[in-house]
C-alpha cells in the first residue's frame, strides 16, 4: 500500500509512543527545501522560522507523551545537502525535542540497508521511503510481511550512532 498527501499524514499521526526514521539519503531534492538550501550555500543567515511548522509538530508529539527520533546516516565527505541538514535543519529539530544521533559510517561498518530510508512506528508498523538517485522522492510504501529485521536495524543503528550533539561538537 502507497501512502501520500493526508493518508499519509493520517498513517503517520496515528502513532501512539515513538516514531523512528532510519535517514540515508545523501541529498533530499524537496521543492519546498529549495530556497533555503540556496540561502546556506551562500553563507547566508539561518531564518528565525526555518522548519517551524515540523518542529511544531515534533513539540506536539512529545508534549503528548510520545518519542520521536531518527539516525541520520553520513559518510565522509559531508553533501552540500548534508552540512545544511546538519547546520540547519537538525539543531532546530533537537530543540524542538526531536531525538537525533548520527551515525558516520565513514568509520563504522555495519549490516544496515544503508541506501533505503524508512520510518517506523511504535515498533509495529513500518513504512520505506522511495528515492531516485537525485533525492527525489518517488512514494511512501507500506511494508507488509515480516518487521524483525527493521527491528534489528534500528537496534543496531541506534547503538553506533551518537547524539547529534557529540557529532556537531567534532564536526
Amino acid at each position: 500500500m502507497f501512502l501520500d498527501g493526508d493518508e499519509w499524514r493520517k498513517f503517520f499521526d496515528g502513532f501512539e509512543r515513538e516514531a523512528f526514521r532510519f535517514e540515508t539519503q545523501p541529498k533530499y531534492t524537496m521543492p519546498n527545501e529549495a530556497a533555503s538550501l540556496a540561502s546556506f550555500l551562500r553563507g547566508e543567515p539561518k531564518p528565525h522560522d526555518h522548519n517551524s511548522r515540523w518542529h511544531g509538530r515534533v513539540r506536539a508529539y512529545v508534549e503528548s507523551g510520545k518519542r520521536i527520533g531518527r539516525v541520520r546516516v553520513v559518510q565522509q565527505p559531508l553533501t552540500d545537502y548534508q552540512r545544511y541538514q546538519l547546520s540547519w535543519g537538525i539543531p532546530g529539530n533537537v530543540a524542538a525535542g526531536e531525538a537525533i544521533r548520527i551515525l558516520d559510517l565513514t568509520v563504522t561498518e555495519l549490516d544496515l540497508p544503508t541506501e533505503q530510508d524508512w520510518w517506523m512506528f511504535d515498533d509495529a508498523r513500518v513504512v520505506q521511503l522511495n528515492y531516485r538517485p537525485d533525492g527525489t522522492q518517488i512514494n511512501r510504501e507500506v511494508v507488509e510481511g515480516d518487521l524483525e529485521p527493521y527491528r534489528i536495524w534500528k537496534r543496531l543503528a541506534l547503538d553506533a550512532a551518537i547524539p547529534y550533539a557529540e557529532y556537531a561538537k567534532d564536526h
